[in-house]
C-alpha cells in the first residue's frame, strides 16, 4: 500500500461497475496498493479495507512503479520517499 483514502474517493464510473452483490461500502478506507498476478502484469489496485487480504509471499515487491512512492528498504520495511512540492 502506498496510499489511502479515508472514505472512497474514485469515480461513480469505477463504483458502478462493481457488480451490486460486491460492491463494497463507500464510507471505509480505500487502499492503493502494488498489485502482482500470475494472470496480469503489475498494475495499481484500489481497494476497500473490508476487501484487503494479507500477502503471505515474502518476496520483495517488484512493481515497475514501487521506486516512486519509496526509497528502499530498511529493517524489512519499506521506507517512503519524501516528495517536495
Amino acid at each position: 500500500m502506498f496510499d489511502v483514502d479515508p472514505e472512497f474517493s474514485n469515480t461513480d464510473e469505477w463504483y458502478h461497475s462493481i457488480p451490486v452483490d460486491s460492491r463494497p461500502r463507500k464510507d471505509q478506507p480505500f487502499y492503493h496498493l502494488f498489485a502482482e498476478s500470475t494472470e496480469q502484469s503489475p498494475y495499481v489496485a484500489y481497494v476497500s479495507e473490508q476487501n484487503l487480504v494479507p500477502d503471505e509471499d515474502d518476496d520483495p515487491i517488484s512493481h515497475p512503479e514501487m521506486f516512486e512512492h519509496f526509497e528502499g528498504m530498511e529493517d524489512g520495511r519499506y521506507v517512503p520517499r519524501i516528495l517536495l512540492n
